[in-house]
């Protein structure tokens, strides 16, 4: 008892001391895994499993090492896409492995399978979620999400998730995906932009019926405190190699269509999202840079070892996008109308069927509507009634204003 006693102390203590504040200041914001005092008695005792990457802290430590240090028996580590001390490439197949930290087994969910298998669940009491999304359908944290969430319904594991802010949950924009381009970049029928904090995702999962067989995943929601929609945040620790500074998570939403086009989008550089260009660009931009390969975050990149023209956004003001509440479609329009080959533009595949850009927006009809100029404003008619059918379902499983 007098060990549970000096726990909970501690945690009071690191709760207290590792408080984020906003940007303006003004407001002391703490993610759910900064506030141990809410969690730790309940997981005293327990086999823990948890999953985590490198941008799962508690103030300046691993969520993981923290646990470990406060007496919490975690027993699994399950890492994502870029692993879980977030060493590994984009979309580089991540292996089990022991944490030389820890000592604790990390199983990979970015390799042989991507949702723990029952062997895999077997012996655990509880699960913790862990991971920093950015609030785009496109970036596999809500997918991860989704399949730790079925693991846990199916082998009857309550699922403990430490929330944290949406760097991108002032806004809800962008075509909802069709099933038919149902892909490991996009398994929900939302937006690009969705709106939610993991928390509230889970909800939805749940609500929505979901996962599969529509079972039910048992949630302990740790809430993020003095949390609102509006609340601007800055990531401390960045989600993934190639997600880098506050400006690329800000642009993310919009440049990251660049992925499924044949123009590079800064990988191969250290401002990745932030610029777009290609060679066939030279006699339209002045603006250059050259892509090189960078072991952990782009070995091969588009365009390699080749001068690229096009588009600097790195001093963009990202206030704009706040202001206007919606993804920024100018640059992708801007960019095919100067493409000296309009046939190549969206020519990245993934199969013979398949458009990667596609994929991407989670319609074919966006590349179809860039290709035939239509306006701006037609283009977003089109996402309706979809668009405002979500925004409604979205009011049902909101924890923050």
């Amino acid at each position: 008892m007098k060990a549970l006693f000096y726990i909970f102390l501690l945690s009071l203590y690191i709760s207290e001391s590792s408080a984020q504040t906003s940007v303006n200041n003004k407001i002391i914001l703490k993610t759910g895994a900064e506030q141990t005092a809410k969690y730790t008695r309940y997981l005293s005792g327990k086999k823990v499993g948890i999953m985590a990457n490198q941008s799962s802290r508690i103030g300046n430590q691993s969520t993981v090492d923290s646990l470990v240090h406060l007496g919490i028996k975690i027993v699994k580590i399950f890492g994502p896409e870029h692993g879980f001390r977030g060493n590994a490439s984009a979309g580089m197949q991540v292996n089990d492995e022991i944490d030389l930290v820890t000592g604790i087994p990390v199983i990979s969910l970015y390799g042989r399978n991507n949702k723990p298998t029952p062997g895999q669940m077997k012996g655990l009491d509880i699960m913790i979620f862990d991971l920093q999304d950015v609030g785009c359908r496109f970036f596999t944290t809500n997918q991860a999400l989704h399949r730790i969430m079925e693991a846990c319904a199916e082998n009857k594991v309550e699922l403990m998730i430490f929330d944290r802010p949406n760097p991108n949950g002032y806004f809800v924009d962008g075509p909802i995906l069709e099933d038919s381009l149902r892909s490991g970049i996009g398994l929900h029928r939302i937006p690009i932009t969705h709106g939610l904090t993991m928390g509230e995702f889970a909800l939805m999962i749940n609500g929505e019926g979901w996962l599969k067989n529509k079972v039910k995943c048992k949630l302990n929601i740790i809430k993020v405190s003095n949390y609102t929609h509006d609340t601007p945040y800055e990531l401390p620790i960045f989600p993934s190699p190639n997600l880098n500074t506050p400006q690329s998570i800000l642009l993310y939403p919009s440049t990251c269509l660049f992925e499924g086009t044949f123009l590079n989008h800064g990988r191969g550089t250290y401002f990745p999202f932030t610029v777009m260009g290609a060679p066939a660009l030279k006699d339209k931009y002045d603006f250059s840079y050259r892509p090189i390969g960078i072991p952990g975050m782009a070995e091969t990149p588009l365009h390699q070892d080749t001068d690229c023209y096009g588009l600097d956004l790195r001093n963009y003001d990202t206030q704009k996008l706040r202001q206007s509440r919606k993804i920024n479609l100018k640059w992708l329009m801007e960019l095919y109308a100067a493409y000296p080959d309009k046939e190549k533009f969206f020519d990245f595949r993934v199969s013979k069927e398949i458009v990667n850009f596609d994929r991407l927006a989670g319609t074919s009809n966006l590349r179809k509507q860039i290709i035939a100029g239509v306006s701006e404003e037609d283009i977003r008619k089109s996402w309706e009634p979809g668009l405002s059918r979500y925004k409604q379902m979205r009011k049902k499983y909101l924890i923050y204003p």
